[in-house]
């Protein structure tokens, strides 16, 4: 099943995610790690996450664009972190698949969606549990230059996308889980 993690920096929403994969039992826990180490900051929280999953039982896999090269196999257990990395990557990738390559702005976002939420989609049909962790975009009022704009309406289009094929929506607000999407009544066997 497909599940839906989001919240604003800070949130606990990466916690909760990590306790959610181990609410599912004894699968195989795989971790994609999409975040490149660009600078310091990101390495020190690259290396807090890895922290955070010691001795849970991940696999992790860097994987910084096509997800859909992934196949964990049946009866596994996959936490994304994080889509707002993912589709960065994907959006500012320098190697863009040729459909990706030409056109205006437009056309490009529109390409990118299609390509981003296709690859998820085709990783979540191939393990049991796939759970994306999600920035909350829009909310916080600030005002960002165009192309920041249009990777967040980008990310915003890709998250509204997966919400609506995810079994389950969960925004974390101040560590607390607020269900948003219900899985349906009798689908809670997934669950151990």
């Amino acid at each position: 099943m497909l599940r839906i993690v989001t919240g604003g920096s800070g949130s606990g929403k990466s916690a909760f995610a990590e306790d959610l994969i181990l609410s599912f039992g004894e699968k195989k826990r795989y971790y994609i790690a999409t975040m490149r180490p660009w600078d310091e900051e990101c390495r020190k929280r690259i290396s807090r996450h890895r922290e955070m999953r010691r001795g849970k039982g991940f696999e992790t896999i860097e994987q910084y664009v096509d997800v859909d090269m992934l196949d964990p196999g049946p009866g596994s257990a996959v936490l994304l972190e994080c889509l707002s990395n993912l589709t960065a990557n994907e959006y500012f990738r320098e190697d863009r698949p040729a459909e990706g390559r030409e056109g205006t702005e437009d056309s490009r976002q529109r390409e990118t969606e299609r390509r981003l939420t296709d690859s998820l989609l085709c990783l979540a049909g191939r393990t049991d549990e796939l759970v994306i962790v999600t920035n909350e975009v829009f909310s916080d009022g600030c005002s960002y230059d165009r192309e920041t704009e249009r990777y967040l309406e980008l990310l915003g289009r890709v998250n509204r996308c997966l919400a609506a094929a995810a079994g389950e929506v969960t925004e974390v607000v101040y560590g607390i889980p607020v269900v948003l999407k219900a899985v349906p009544e009798g689908k809670e066997e997934n669950r151990a």
